[in-house]
């Protein structure tokens, strides 16, 4: 045998060792890739003909969901008793709506989220 594929012989050992380590006694052929959870809870069974454009790469999924983000900002406190959100207005925004806020609490906008209380006033 020449030097050559005595030593390519030798690096292939040396890899599948150095990967057998670092998986365990796994192959890394097995590897099947965790299927990430969407913000609508939507996930495809493993022979999916959806998930072909995954092959070879990961499924990416934003971790921030909208719904989380928009937990994080405080209610608005507002004076008035009907109150309008119309989602920052312009071409970002949502039609205008009217919201009652006679009954104690939190109203939330039903197109952004965005959370309104009355202050309580005397």
């Amino acid at each position: 045998m020449s030097q050559v594929k005595l030593l390519g012989q030798l690096c292939e050992k040396v890899l599948r060792r150095q990967q057998s380590y670092r998986c365990g006694a796994r192959c890394m052929s097995d590897w099947v890739p965790q299927e990430k959870e969407t913000h609508t809870g939507q996930k495809w069974d493993k022979d999916d003909y959806r998930l072909s454009r995954f092959v070879n790469r990961p499924k990416h999924v934003n971790p921030n969901f909208a719904i989380k983000l928009i937990d994080k900002v405080a209610p608005i406190p507002k004076k008035e008793r009907v109150v309008w959100c119309d989602g920052g207005s312009g071409p970002t925004g949502h039609p205008k709506v009217y919201i009652n806020l006679d009954k104690p609490g939190n109203h939330t906008c039903g197109y952004c989220g965005l959370r309104f209380v009355k202050e309580e006033s005397h």
